[in-house]
């Protein structure tokens, strides 16, 4: 009895902490991810246009 019980506890405890896991991943690429990209694409956007104002009052 005492051993299905520490098995049964084991496969539990895995479990969980697996399905925790995997929430948090597809969390994280649902929802942060794109929010990075986003971030990464508009400072991007930003030194684009601020190489360009630099470069057009050369001269």
């Amino acid at each position: 009895m005492k051993h299905k019980f520490l098995k049964g506890f084991v496969i539990g405890t895995v479990s969980t902490v697996g399905a925790i896991t995997g929430s948090l991943l597809a969390f994280k690429k649902t929802v942060v991810d794109p929010i990075e990209e986003k971030e990464n694409q508009i400072e991007e956007s930003r030194r684009r246009a601020n190489r360009k104002s630099h470069s057009a009052h050369q001269g």
